[in-house]
Formats: structure tokens, C-alpha cells, sequence
């Protein structure tokens, strides 16, 4: 059987998404047996590869460094996953969105910092004026809620793909 590549990517989000996979524990090992890891932060690799099956875009979009990245992730993947809420609907990092970029800017660089009272314009990404979903940007082929998904429900989908079924997670898949 040829192995599946797979590839992960946190983008704005807490990293909860990846604990969570990382809790599947020893299962892990019957994944290795499906997917060649290509790409992870839990992984030393610089250069996401050109060709990948399986993506898992973990966060929201908030930067135009985000969207350059997400538009690169899906040129090359096959499958691209939406892992977890704020890939999904951008949850957390859209509590900023009830404010205007220069409000946030403001309160994070000036207001609650006693030295170095200034906006960074260089070397720093960009912040777009909200924070976004996944597929605002880029077509998503499977959507996997979850604040983070449960290891099980990760398993699950990985496994079904592995497969080459579609996972059905209408019922197994929540929001929170």
C-alpha cells in the first residue's frame, strides 16, 4: 500500500489543534503506517513540500503573510482540512473583529506596554483588517470543528481518508 503524505500548518490560532493531535498517543504510530509527514510544526522541515495529500491549516487568517501561505497550501494539496474552530469560522482571533485594525494595533503596542511604546512596521506580517476563515480564501474540502478537535475525531477523519472514504462527522464533529 502506498502511504498518503500529510502535511500541517498552524497559522493564527493557540496550538490547541495540534496538542490535540498529538494526544492520539500511540495511535500515532498506526497513522505513520498510512502518511508520510512531509510538513508540521512538530516536525524540523523549512520548505512546504510542492505536492501533499492531506493538509491540516490549523488558526484563522490575520495576516498577509497568512494569506500568501494559504493560497501557496492549496496550490499544493489535494485534500486541504480546516482543523479546528478558528480555521473554521476564525473564533478566537476573530474577537478583534468588533474593532478596527488601528484600535487593536493601539492597545497592543501602545496602551498596554510601559516601554517601547511604538507599532512595528517591519518585520513583523502585516495584520489584515479582520481575522478570517480558511475558506475565505481558499476552497476547504473538509471542515473539522472542534475547540481543539478530539484526538478521536482526528484519528477518525485520517483514517477515513486513508481509506479513500470521505469522513462523515455531521454527527461526530461540534462546535466548542
Amino acid at each position: 500500500m502506498n502511504k498518503l503524505s500529510l502535511a500541517t500548518i498552524w497559522l493564527d490560532g493557540c496550538s490547541g489543534c495540534h496538542m490535540s493531535l498529538l494526544d492520539i498517543d500511540e495511535r500515532i504510530i498506526q497513522l505513520t503506517e498510512k502518511f508520510d509527514i512531509l510538513y508540521s510544526p512538530l516536525i524540523d522541515v523549512k520548505e512546504f513540500p510542492e505536492k501533499v495529500d492531506v493538509t491540516l491549516v490549523e488558526g484563522a487568517i490575520s495576516s498577509d503573510e497568512d494569506v500568501e501561505k494559504i493560497e501557496m497550501i492549496r496550490r499544493n494539496t489535494n485534500t486541504l482540512i480546516a482543523f479546528g474552530d478558528c480555521a473554521v469560522t476564525a473564533n478566537i482571533p476573530s474577537m478583534r473583529n468588533r474593532f478596527s485594525l488601528e484600535q487593536v494595533l493601539t492597545r497592543g503596542y501602545i496602551e498596554t506596554t510601559p516601554n517601547n511604546k511604538v507599532i512595528p512596521d517591519e518585520q513583523i506580517p502585516k495584520l489584515l483588517d479582520k481575522a478570517y476563515p480558511v475558506y475565505h480564501f481558499v476552497d476547504v474540502d473538509i471542515f473539522l470543528q472542534g475547540c481543539p478537535p478530539s484526538a478521536d475525531l482526528i484519528f477518525y477523519t485520517l483514517t477515513e481518508i486513508a481509506e479513500g472514504r470521505t469522513p462523515e462527522l455531521s454527527e461526530r464533529a461540534r462546535f466548542g
